[in-house]
């Protein structure tokens, strides 16, 4: 069984200019650069069979490329003791286009996925225990405008992940590419436009 699920790759600059905000805070896991991603649904454990389901399920999907622009600072959950840092995406259209065709592609694969509002962001830490008030309040303050220039986006991935020796690996099984000039209100049984 493998874990997987779908996500947007980032740039190397992305990646580069985040990992300069990953300091000044204690006792939190810092995200590898290597493994920022944008996810776009989560499926968890899979077998072969349902693996290959998925790889031709999201292989119907298509949407136009896209200017993917990071921009501010947010946790999880947003009340309570903070488990989760990230800088949030801005508002796009075709993402959350994409994310709602990824999503129906998954359910028609046997995947339900949580029912929550998609709120597409990157994780650049993760806490056990919540550090000081006071630290990240000024934290949150020294980085809270954050603002990277848009990326156009042109494919989404099928990762998979293990964890060993601390932080999680992530591989790539499948790649799609978004067309450019997809229609947007064509939809076929079985085509995800």
């Amino acid at each position: 069984m493998t874990r997987l699920f779908v996500a947007l790759d980032l740039p190397r600059y992305h990646k580069d200019a985040l990992a300069t905000m990953q300091q000044g805070l204690p006792d939190v896991r810092w995200t590898d650069p290597d493994t920022m991603h944008v996810t776009l649904g989560f499926i968890g454990e899979a077998d072969r069979r349902l693996t290959e389901d998925l790889i031709e399920a999201l292989g119907m999907v298509h949407t136009r490329p896209f200017a993917l622009e990071l921009k501010g600072l947010g946790h999880f959950p947003p009340r309570g003791p903070l488990r989760q840092l990230w800088v949030g995406v801005r508002p796009e259209p075709e993402l959350d286009r994409l994310q709602r065709r990824v999503a129906r592609a998954l359910g028609d694969a046997g995947i339900k996925l949580e029912k929550r509002k998609f709120t597409p962001h990157v994780t650049i830490a993760r806490c056990r225990f919540p550090p000081p008030e006071e630290r990240l309040q000024s934290y949150l303050q020294r980085h809270s405008l954050i603002r990277l220039p848009a990326t156009e986006i042109s494919d989404f991935h099928l990762y998979s992940s293990w964890l060993g020796g601390g932080a999680p690996h992530y591989e790539i099984e499948a790649s799609w590419e978004l067309v450019p000039g997809v229609a947007d209100h064509t939809e076929e049984p079985g085509r995800y436009f």
